[in-house]
């Protein structure tokens, strides 16, 4: 049986930091439309439009909250604070795919990854050890 290739992502890749910002992105957009028109519907007297149901989703997702749209009832402010909850998720992820991006093109100019060097280092480091070892019992 054949898997397409989410599908081998999803069960046998280990994610990176890509892979997690790029689903992120995707969820933040999809939970960000889906809440717009939750409000559209289950709010018409403070949402009259889509247009202003979505105003409302972008910038309570991205937490600048301008005031001008509020959610009156119980159900809009919970869906509000479930969408403000996300957006920080989605500023924290994506700087931390942003931090590990740079983390990773750095290591990649440096060369080898300093932790292949462990063992070997290790071994150089009790080297020396014997030798300052064996010159004070010599005394």
């Amino acid at each position: 049986m054949s898997q397409r290739p989410y599908m081998r992502r999803v069960l046998g890749e280990p994610i990176n930091a890509r892979h997690a910002a790029r689903a992120i992105v995707f969820g933040t957009f999809a939970i960000t439309l889906v809440c717009g028109l939750l409000m559209r519907f289950l709010d018409r007297d403070e949402f009259p439009t889509l247009g202003r149901a979505m105003w409302w989703s972008i910038q309570t997702v991205t937490t600048v909250g301008y005031g001008d749209v509020v959610p009156e009832d119980t159900v809009g402010r919970v869906i509000g604070a479930f969408l403000m909850v996300f957006g920080i998720a989605f500023l924290s992820v994506l700087t931390a795919a942003v931090t590990a991006a740079f983390v990773e093109s750095a290591r990649r100019r440096i060369g080898e990854d300093p932790r292949a060097q462990l063992p070997q280092r290790l071994d150089e480091v009790n080297a020396r050890l014997e030798r300052i070892e064996a010159q004070l019992t010599k005394r």
